[in-house]
């Protein structure tokens, strides 16, 4: 049984996701076999908020190199999490705006 930190591993932070956050909308790196219900479930615990959607997206690594050397960036899941009106807003965020 995996945790709600288990399932949510850090926010992203971008210019972006940062425009969202007037929205409510957060954008967060998640476990890749994590699903919609358990992403709005661990966000609902951890954060004590009210979550009103939650759109994911697969990101594919991209290949790089180094010379002659070529590699690839590990590919994860990205996860927007669009809170309720009556939602408060999530404290991470607040200072970065």
């Amino acid at each position: 049984m995996k945790t709600a930190y288990d399932i949510i591993v850090k926010p992203i932070i971008t210019e972006k996701s940062m425009s969202a956050v007037a929205d409510k909308k957060y954008v967060f790196k998640v476990a890749r076999d994590a699903g919609k219900i358990e992403i709005k479930k661990a966000i609902e615990e951890i954060f004590k908020v009210k979550v009103k959607s939650v759109n994911t997206i697969n990101v594919k690594g991209k290949e790089k190199r180094m010379g002659v050397h070529v590699g690839k960036t590990a590919a994860y899941k990205k996860a927007i999490v669009t809170l309720t009106a009556e939602s408060k807003p999530i404290e991470i965020f607040e200072g970065m705006v």
